[in-house]
């Protein structure tokens, strides 16, 4: 009798081939299941069809699509649950200001991400992250 454990599965966007193929090669060695989306509009329409359990998003795509993607999925009653890390070539205070600036601007109170990293991120640290998100760290 064998049990099959359902793997986590872990939505990757980003707009740069190379950083797919690292996350979803890093995925897929630990035992998560990778969905990829290469742009904003792909990873809305990726988090509402297969509801990952943890989204990890490059804010630094091109036209503001990853901030955009973030406020989205944070305004959205069936998404807003699902952790996101944030990965940016920016130095998270260096952001979180930015985040700060623009909900003063429009009024609308982002939530801060559940985790953000560093572009490019280390390995260890991603996958850290992923498991204290999810609660299995070990």
């Amino acid at each position: 009798m064998s049990l099959k454990t359902e793997r986590k599965k872990i939505l990757i966007v980003d707009d740069e081939t190379d950083m797919i193929i690292f996350l979803s090669t890093l995925m897929e060695t630990h035992g998560f299941e990778p969905i990829i989306a290469g742009n904003s509009k792909q990873g809305l329409h990726k988090a509402a069809d297969e509801r990952p359990d943890c989204i990890i998003l490059d804010i630094m795509m091109s036209k503001e699509e990853g901030i955009s993607l973030y406020i989205s999925l944070k305004k959205d009653e069936q998404l807003r649950d699902i952790p996101v890390i944030m990965l940016s070539a920016l130095p998270d205070k260096v952001f979180l200001h930015y985040q700060k600036f623009r909900s003063s601007i429009s009024g609308i109170t982002i939530p801060e991400p559940e985790a953000y990293l560093e572009n490019p991120p280390e390995a260890e640290k991603v996958i850290r992250a992923i498991r204290k998100l999810l609660g299995k760290e070990k």
